[in-house]
């Protein structure tokens, strides 16, 4: 098994929609990229911790390749708008990929130039492409959030899983 962290807006729906791709073993929301230690969701959402909403995805590299998870990463939100997913606005929902290997690096540059040419997109994609830093887990409500409360996604398109 394998990790990958993606940072796309808020991670209720980031988290839901990788748990329906077929070769992930977990999504799990949480914290990465700031400066503080064990942060609480309170304290991300002031803005002054530098930790973005995340998703760490463990997936399983012989069903699911990483190139494939960075692919529907760009699908799956808007690469384009800075600090911002639908109506959620602030740098905690910025569109990130924290790498965990060289390897991943190199491939989320690829395909973040794969998205870039693709004309997809009106607008520059401003999705930063960071080291792996310490993953944080969201408190146990914000897990499964969706599920838990049988409510339909946010800004996230689901139907890029069927294309």
């Amino acid at each position: 098994m394998e990790k990958a962290t993606f940072g796309a807006g808020c991670f209720w729906g980031v988290e839901s929609f990788f748990r329906e791709v077929p070769g992930v073993a977990d999504a799990v929301s949480g914290y990465s990229g700031g400066h503080v230690d064990h942060p609480s969701y309170k304290q991300v959402c002031s803005d002054g911790t530098g930790h973005a909403e995340v998703v760490e995805v463990t997936f399983d590299p012989a069903r699911l390749s990483y190139a494939t998870l960075v692919e529907l990463f760009f699908k799956m939100h808007d690469p384009t708008t800075l600090n911002r997913q639908g109506p959620d606005v602030g740098t905690q929902y910025r569109s990130v990929i924290f790498y965990h290997s060289d390897d991943q690096k190199r491939i989320a540059e690829e395909e973040l130039k794969k998205a870039a040419a693709s004309g997809r997109y009106r607008a520059a994609i401003v999705t930063s492409i960071e080291p792996a830093q310490p993953f944080w887990r969201a408190e146990d409500y914000h897990q499964r959030y969706f599920e838990k409360h049988n409510l339909p996604s946010c800004h996230v398109s689901f139907a890029e899983l069927d294309a």
